[in-house]
């Protein structure tokens, strides 16, 4: 029988903020060992315990803007005054190890990585996407407020742009609805299993001895 590990997947999930797509990787990488997320560039400044090359690679601003001029980035953003970038190396050379690779992106990130993989015929066979989001503004306007680290004003704003984000989820190869830890995950797990059977990672296999 074909090893699944020859085909590994570029797991991209999204989600509304608040939507628990960093509670689910964190549960996934926990589940599948031979998963792995891929390292973040940064020009922000390392917090206290981080590694250079474990949490982030760590990259001043000049280093940052020449990976982007190269076109080096798989996808990039600035939020908040920093720069953050997922190299296209750092996740082929994982895939190509046998290792599933777990991206956690904002809904415009997907969109980035979706047309990268269109001009890139190994991500393309990689990649599967999901797409995360509770079953109504009203429970993720509650979740926002459980958290307790956003005014009512960003809660608000957080709200606006979630609509917009939820609105994209027709361009994702799958949709779970949030509804406890464990069952995003099994749901989850559920997703991978089928993506590992799909005839179209076979190619250029024998499964069966004929």
């Amino acid at each position: 029988m074909a090893d699944a590990h020859l085909h590994p997947l570029l797991i991209v999930i999204s989600a509304p903020s608040g939507g628990g797509k960093t509670t689910l990787c964190k549960q996934l990488l926990l589940a599948n060992p031979s998963m792995t997320r891929a390292v973040t560039c940064t020009t922000r400044p390392p917090r206290p315990g981080e590694q250079d090359g474990v949490d982030y690679y760590f990259l001043d601003a000049g280093s940052f803007l020449k990976r982007v001029q190269a076109g080096n980035f798989l996808e990039h953003a600035t939020v908040f005054g920093h720069s953050y970038g997922i190299l296209k190396s750092e996740v082929l050379g994982k895939l190509r190890l046998g290792r599933d690779v777990l991206l956690n992106v904002d809904v415009q990130g997907a969109a980035t990585i979706r047309e990268r993989a269109e001009d890139d015929a190994e991500l393309k066979q990689a990649l599967v996407q999901v797409f995360l989001t509770p079953p109504s503004l009203g429970i993720l306007e509650e979740r926002l407020k459980r958290r307790g680290t956003d005014s009512a004003q960003v809660i608000q704003k957080r709200l606006s742009v979630a609509k917009q984000e939820i609105a994209q989820w027709k361009n994702f190869d799958y949709l779970i609805i949030s509804t406890s830890i464990a069952e995003d995950l099994r749901r989850m797990q559920c997703v991978i299993e089928a993506e590992k059977m799909r005839v179209t990672r076979l190619s250029g296999t024998q499964p069966l001895e004929l």
